[in-house]
C-alpha cells in the first residue's frame, strides 16, 4: 500500500477535471535511478489530465531525452556545469517558467530542488513546488561536499519553499527529518516497476548466457549498478572471491556506467581477487531487462541507497535478490530474498552460498514470489496514480 499525503483521498471527487501542466526539473538526464524513474512516470502519466515538460539543469545525453521525445514531451537543457548552481541558469529557468506558466513544478534531486525551487518563486511567488528527495543520507562520507551544502540549504528552505516533499523510501524520510527538513511536508512514494518490460524471460536467459559463453547449468550472480562509491563494487568483488573458493561453477555479471574492462581500478580488483575467468564486465547495456532475466541471483552491494530500482526490476523478472541492508532494500525485498549487513563481504558470500544450496526449484519459487510482490504492491501504474493524486491536490488548493 503506497502512503498517501494528508487530504489527497478526497481530491478526485473535489477536483473538476482539467489539464494540469507539470514542469519537471531534474539535474541531468543520464541513466541513473532518478532519471529512469522520471521516464517511467512520464510513460504512465494520464496525458488526458496532465501535460508534462522536462527541464534538465545539465547538458542532456541521448537515450532518455530521445525516449521522452518519442512520448511527445519537450526537453530543455539549461547547460549548467557540475559546480555550484549558476545564477544565470536560475534566471533562465525562471524566465522559461514565467513564459510557459505551469500549474506546478516538480523537482528531482537536491541541486534541482534548490535551483528549480528558487526559479519557480522568481517566476511567480504563487507557483507551487514539489521536491523529490532521491538519496537516503546527503551527509554520508562519500557525498560530494557541494551536494552536502546544497542539501543543508534545502533543509533550511523546506519550511517555506516546497508545498510537498516526496521521497522514495521510509529511511530517507527518517534521515531527512532528522537533518531539519520539514517533517510534516514529507511523504513516501516508492519507485514503481514496469512488469511488462521486466518479466521472466527464458528466451532472453538462454540468449544472454550464450552471448557470454555461460552454460545453462552454471550459477549466475549479477549486479546492475554504475561504478560509484555508493554501490561498493569492492565488497561485491571480495564476496565473489570468497564464494568462488567454496563453489567453482559460478559466474558474476556486472553492468552499468564505467563497469567495463576500461575501468582500470575495477579491473585491478578483479585480477587481484582471481576472478578474471569468472567475471563479465558488460558496461552500459540498453537491454537491462534481458540481462537481468539471465541471472539466478541479483545483488546490490551498496553502502548507501534510497529505494533501489534494480532490486525491484530483478524481482519483477522473477529473480530473487541478495542485498545489503541500506535504504528500503529490506522493505522492498520482504521475505522473497536475503538481506545482509553492508560492507560485509563474508555475509554477502554466505547469503549467495545459501541461495545456491537451496537448489534451482526452490530458488525459482522464491523468484516467483518476488514477482508477485512487485505486481501487487509496486507496479508503476500504482505509483503514477500516487504522484497524480499529489499533483491534483496541489493544483486544487
Amino acid at each position: 500500500m503506497i502512503p498517501q499525503p494528508a487530504a489527497v483521498a478526497y481530491t478526485r471527487q473535489r477536483q473538476a477535471k482539467r489539464v494540469i501542466n507539470v514542469a519537471h526539473v531534474i539535474v541531468g538526464l543520464g541513466t541513473g535511478g532518478a532519471e529512469l524513474m522520471l521516464l517511467k512516470l512520464l510513460r504512465y502519466t494520464d496525458r488526458a489530465t496532465f501535460t508534462p515538460a522536462v527541464y534538465s539543469l545539465r547538458p542532456i545525453g541521448d537515450s532518455i531525452p530521445r525516449a521522452m521525445d518519442s512520448l511527445g514531451i519537450t526537453v530543455t537543457s539549461l547547460g549548467m556545469r557540475r559546480e555550484l548552481p549558476d545564477p544565470t541558469a536560475i534566471v533562465r529557468l525562471a524566465t522559461l517558467l514565467r513564459s510557459t506558466q505551469p500549474d506546478l513544478v516538480q523537482t528531482w534531486m537536491y541541486h534541482a530542488d534548490f535551483v528549480g525551487g528558487i526559479a519557480a518563486k522568481l517566476a511567480s511567488r504563487s507557483l507551487p513546488v514539489v521536491w523529490n528527495l532521491r538519496a537516503t543520507n546527503p551527509q554520508a562520507a562519500f557525498i560530494r561536499p557541494r551536494t552536502r551544502y546544497i542539501a543543508r540549504m534545502c533543509a533550511r528552505m523546506s519550511g517555506w519553499l516546497p508545498e510537498q516533499i516526496i521521497c522514495c523510501s521510509n529511511e530517507a524520510r527518517r534521515v531527512h527529518s532528522s537533518l531539519g527538513y520539514r517533517e510534516s511536508k514529507i511523504h513516501v512514494i516508492p519507485n514503481g516497476f514496469d512488469v511488462e518490460v521486466f518479466r521472466p524471460d527464458w528466451e532472453a536467459r538462454s540468449a544472454v548466457r550464450a552471448e557470454l559463453g555461460i552454460p545453462d547449468t552454471t550459477w549466475v550472480i549479477g549486479m546492475v549498478a554504475r561504478f560509484d562509491p555508493h554501490k561498493d563494487h569492492r565488497t561485491f568483488i571480495n564476496a565473489a572471491a570468497m564464494l568462488l573458493a567454496r563453489h567453482k561453477d559460478v559466474r558474476f555479471v556486472l553492468c552499468g556506467p564505467l563497469v567495463s574492462a576500461e575501468n582500470r581500478e575495477l579491473r585491478e580488483w578483479i585480477d587481484a581477487a582471481g576472478l578474471g575467468a569468472n567475471c563479465h564486465l558488460l558496461g552500459v547495456r540498453h537491454d537491462v531487462a534481458r540481462v537481468t532475466a539471465a541471472l539466478d541471483i541479483a545483488t546490490l552491494s551498496s553502502a548507501e541507497e534510497g529505494f533501489p530500482n534494480v532490486l525491484g526490476e530483478a524481482m519483477a523478472c522473477g529473480v530473487p535478490c541478495v542485498a545489503t541492508d541500506v535504504g528500503d532494500s529490506a522493505y522492498l525485498i520482504g521475505d522473497t530474498g536475503r538481506i545482509v549487513p553492508r560492507q560485509n563481504p563474508e555475509a554477502l558470500a554466505g547469503a549467495w552460498y545459501d541461495c545456491i544450496a537451496m537448489g534451482r526449484p526452490r530458488l525459482q519459487a522464491l523468484g516467483q514470489r518476488a514477482r508477485r510482490r512487485i505486481e501487487e504492491e509496486f507496479s508503476i501504474e500504482t505509483v503514477a496514480r500516487a504522484y497524480e493524486d499529489v499533483y491534483r491536490f496541489i493544483a486544487s488548493a
